[in-house]
């Protein structure tokens, strides 16, 4: 009787993450209707040249810039709203999921928004997923990509632009060649 309920609580269990976890969605996105081409996936294939093109362009502007990618992500443009809210979007405009991929709404089809999401994932790559997110401080995680992507926006909303401005004092001091150095001792 145990190895069955165990039985179906393992095969339940991607359903509900599937179903519950929105970002779990990044793991097979053509579930979700969406066309995948290499390591972009779109919901709109008129605009796959568009998303590879952002793609292209932040990877080799985050790996000359901040530093090389072990594993280049999975990358899922929606162009819609309705794909964005599938993917639980509601006011953000793109986000990374650990190393396996980053997604980008309807709302953050700009280069800075894609090349952020990508500085969130060498991030997590350098300095570990789970130790990125629960021991580097917000101002580290969040400034760097702010400021590192050339996010044009000044002032930024909220504390976001104090993340950026507390970030960039700091990285004037350790500089470029300390950047992932000093961030390992943070």
């Amino acid at each position: 009787m145990f190895r069955r309920i165990v039985f179906i609580a393992l095969l339940a269990l991607p359903v509900a993450a599937w179903a519950f976890v929105k970002p779990a969605r990044v793991l097979a996105p053509q579930l979700a209707g969406l066309t995948c081409h290499g390591k972009v996936c779109v919901d709109d294939f008129s605009r796959l040249a568009e998303a590879r093109g952002l793609y292209e362009d932040a990877v080799r502007y985050v790996g000359d810039n901040v530093g090389g990618l072990k594993v280049e992500p999975r990358a899922v443009f929606c162009s819609t709203k309705a794909c964005s809210e599938s993917f639980g979007f509601t006011s953000q405009n793109a986000y990374t999921v650990a190393t396996v991929g980053v997604v980008i709404s309807n709302r953050g089809w700009k280069p800075y928004f894609v090349r952020h999401e990508l500085i969130h994932h060498l991030q997590n790559e350098r300095l570990g997923s789970l130790r990125t997110w629960l021991l580097k401080p917000v101002w580290f995680r969040e400034g760097m990509a702010y400021s590192l992507s050339r996010d044009p926006r000044r002032p930024l909303p909220g504390p976001l632009q104090g993340y950026r401005s507390e970030f960039e004092t700091w990285f004037k001091r350790v500089g470029s060649a300390r950047l992932w150095p000093e961030a390992e001792s943070l």
